[in-house]
């Protein structure tokens, strides 16, 4: 089945931030409640045509802020000749990192190297393929949450933030959890080769997003947040009749 079109009806639910009563926080049931998961090295076509292998790292991964950047350079120094690929690349005479770049706007990413992200051991690699920065975390027993690149680790998951003045001269900050579907990678992303969260292919999970990306909610949206959010999605999936499904599950109707 082709790639379904990115506007079909979805359920949103919106409620209060139990942490911070200036928040609210909305979040799309569809998405969250589906059945996607990542399908790198068992059908991933990757963003780039030819280049399956590098799944959606061809692109340098651009860092949130400065803290991330920090995070990710002290991931590096843990990495080695044996665990890394292109550790002799990145790493300079006298233990000094060279991992980044600012592409046309300024903005700080990751290097790219021989066509995709310094980080990514490509097949035939000895120490494995794959990112070298998740396998880091696998080994040290830690989240790749901890290691990664904040885009990285949350991906497919978009988290926006819009403040909206109401009528009453009040102000809140509605943060939105969804999807990241093609149109979060700008107006480049319609002309990505592949893209996996409107795919069937990648729609074969056992468990829901909700629940399969529980470690990432949470850290995105604090612990009493992402409690609610559980709740009404379980309470979502137990209707008889729940509607707008995510039209890429179809082996899951």
């Amino acid at each position: 089945m082709p790639e379904v079109t990115l506007d079909f009806p979805r359920a949103w639910v919106e409620f209060p931030d139990p942490d911070n009563a200036e928040q609210l926080f909305r979040a799309d049931l569809t998405w969250l409640c589906s059945r996607w998961q990542c399908i790198w090295g068992a059908g991933c076509q990757g963003i780039h045509a030819g280049r399956p292998d590098d799944g959606c790292c061809t692109l340098g991964a651009h860092f949130s802020d400065s803290d991330d950047e920090k995070r990710v350079k002290e991931a590096a120094r843990r990495l080695t000749p044996e665990t890394w690929q292109f550790h002799a690349e990145a790493v300079k005479r006298g233990g000094r990192l060279s991992i980044t770049e600012t592409d046309d706007d300024g903005d700080r990413q990751t290097r790219v190297h021989e066509g995709a992200c310094i980080f990514l051991n490509r097949p035939g690699f000895a120490g494995g393929a794959g990112c070298s920065l998740h396998a880091l975390a696998v080994r040290e027993g830690r989240h790749p949450l901890e290691t990664k690149p904040d885009v990285c680790w949350q991906l497919p998951i978009r988290r926006t933030y819009d403040w909206v003045d109401r009528s009453d001269d009040t102000r809140v900050l509605i943060i939105t959890i969804g999807e990241y579907d093609r149109r979060g990678w700008g107006p480049g992303g319609h002309d990505l080769n592949w893209w996996c969260t409107g795919n069937t292919e990648a729609h074969i999970a056992f468990e829901p997003v909700y629940v399969s990306y529980r470690p990432e909610l949470v850290e995105l949206m604090g612990q009493a947040a992402y409690d609610v959010l559980a709740d009404m999605c379980a309470t979502h999936l137990a209707a008889k009749v729940p509607i707008a499904r995510h039209p890429a599950d179809v082996d899951q109707l």
